[in-house]
């Protein structure tokens, strides 16, 4: 039985965020994961931008699969990234993950209503954290099918 993937290549991701702990922490948990990832930083919004419209030095950048946002970024913040992949024609349908620490209700509404994928509140604890990124990769890698995967 397969998993439901068409082909073997990597996976793409690309991590908003400006915390090297939380950056290396999430490196850690995708190398153990069982699946074949790629995670690509960028530490700010206007990079996640440049990145994800392959602008600047990212004009060879790969097209990430997924987006796992953090809110709280020095620039332009985390909502004004989401509302800007959203407003974009190209970049709208790549899944975005908020992943932050925040469970202010009015964050959640506000990224909903800016069309979020999906809402995680980052925990402190590593563990929790590593179990919390192995499961975004596994559900949104191995059971959604994603558009860039649809063709």
């Amino acid at each position: 039985m397969g998993d439901g993937r068409t082909t073997h290549r990597s996976a793409e991701i690309l991590l908003v965020e400006d915390n090297p702990s939380d950056v290396y922490l999430t490196e850690v948990a995708l190398r153990e994961a069982a699946i074949d990832s790629q995670l690509h930083v960028a530490q700010d919004g206007e990079a996640a931008l440049a990145f994800l419209r392959r602008e600047g030095g990212y004009a060879e950048a790969p097209r990430p699969e997924i987006v796992l946002l953090d809110l709280n970024l020095p620039g332009k913040d985390g909502r004004q990234v989401l509302a800007e992949i959203k407003a974009d024609e190209a970049l709208r349908k790549i899944p975005v993950i908020v992943l932050t620490t925040s469970t202010a209700p009015s964050d959640v509404a506000q990224c909903y209503d800016l069309h979020a994928n999906c809402y995680v509140t980052k925990p402190v604890d590593f563990d929790q954290f590593e179990s919390v990124i192995r499961t975004i990769e596994s559900f949104w890698l191995r059971f959604v099918t994603l558009p860039s995967r649809a063709s």
